[in-house]
This record gives C-alpha cells, structure tokens and sequence, in this order.
C-alpha cells in the first residue's frame, strides 16, 4: 500500500482526547499514511508533548481552528488529505474505508456524526446529520473530511477563518465534485451537548450558522462559540 495520505489534526487543550485519536491512526496498514500532522494553537495541558510521544510531527500555530488547518496542510504533501478533530474516535475499520474511497474517481468524503452518549435526543441529532449529509451533501468538520490535495486547491484552500471554516469549505466544494459519506461512524466527544443539552445546542449551532450567512465576522462567532456567550443572548 503506497503512502498517499497525509493526516491534518488542529488542536488546543486536547490532552484528554488526543493520545486516543493518535492510537486509532496507529493502527492504520504500513504505507496508508505519509504525514501526521498536529496543528497546535497554544495549548498549556501537555497536548503538544502527547502529539509527539504519539509520533505526530507537532507544528506550531496561532488558535483559529482553520488557521491551523491551513498551517498543517501547507507543511504536508501527500495527494489526499483526512482533516479531523481531535476529539474524534475512528472505528475499527476506518483504515479500509478511507483505502477504498481514495481508489475511486476523485471526490470529497466524510464520515458519519456518531456522539459519545446515550439517550434518544443524541440519536435524533446523528441521523439528522445523516440525512443532511446524503441529501444536502453538507457535513461539517466534525464529520472529518478526506479529500484529494489538488481538489482543495481547486477549490481555493482551507478558509483561514476562526470558526466555519468547515462550512465555508463544503461550499467552496460543492460546485466542484460529490460530497459523499464514508458511510463509517465518526465518534466524538459529547461533553457540549451534555453541558447544555441537545435542544440547546442545536438551537445555538443554528443560530451561529445563521449569523454566519448574515454577514457576521467568524472571530465574533468564535468568541461566542468557546465562550458559550450567544446562550444568553
């Protein structure tokens, strides 16, 4: 298997969640991936020294979850990249899917939104992003995104934006190719929708999303974002 895939992992404070994401790309077959990448913007928990022990190169960068996309991509160079957060979880045959999707005539791909908890509201949320992705062909950056080199170029390179970066590209992307699903979950970290419940998550993520489109600057959303301010607005 020839290496061909360059991992891109924007991190900040991720100490926790990092060494687990890390140990499911070990298991990938010798040759799949060429380049790990951990993109760190300042982290003060020990991630940087983590990404290390766990055999990513660890670049330095100002926080901006796109600013540090582009960083990390910029730094690489294979043709196909996997951009992921780093709170996600890669189930066990991750490595096969992602080897066949890169086999195909070339296209953007994405997992499937699958969130650490239990209960029916979460369900509900992971097969709406379901069907949004497979008939809206819009996942979000926390669904992961592989992808050929030379179609991010195409569509202009990674947004340097401070949040919606992912929203950003998927449009960028959309008139150029398929967004298809890996059909594969993507688990992450459940600990915002535990904090402030499915419906009031939701409900904020719409109305950033929406304040995006209406011309809102993504630093003023993202100040919002971390600081949980839009809840009480």
């Amino acid at each position: 298997m020839s290496a061909a895939l360059a991992v891109v992992i924007p991190t900040l404070n991720e100490a926790g969640r990092l060494p687990a994401l890390l140990a499911d790309l070990a298991q990938a077959p010798c040759g799949l991936i060429s380049e790990r990448v951990v993109v760190d913007g300042g982290s003060r928990d020990g991630t940087a020294q983590l990404a290390r022990l766990g055999g990513a190169q660890v670049l330095p960068c100002a926080p901006g979850r796109g600013r540090q996309l582009q960083r990390g991509i910029t730094a690489t160079t294979a043709p196909w990249l996997l951009l992921l957060h780093a709170d996600a979880r890669l189930c066990r045959t991750w490595a096969d899917v992602v080897h066949q999707a890169m086999q195909e005539p070339a296209a953007a791909w994405a997992f499937d939104l699958a969130i650490d908890g239990g209960g029916l509201g979460l369900r509900l949320v992971e097969l709406a992003v379901r069907l949004r992705s497979q008939l809206r062909q819009l996942p979000y950056g926390d669904q992961g995104l592989l992808l050929p080199r030379a179609l991010l170029h195409q569509a202009g390179g990674m947004p340097a934006l401070d949040l919606m970066e992912d929203l950003a590209l998927i449009q960028r992307l959309q008139p150029l190719t398929p967004i298809r699903r890996l059909a594969q979950p993507l688990r992450v970290d459940g600990r915002r929708w535990r904090q402030l419940g499915v419906v009031r998550t939701t409900w904020r993520n719409a109305r950033l999303r929406r304040a995006w489109r209406c011309g809102a600057s993504p630093a003023e959303l993202a100040g919002l974002y971390y600081s949980r301010a839009v809840d009480s607005t």
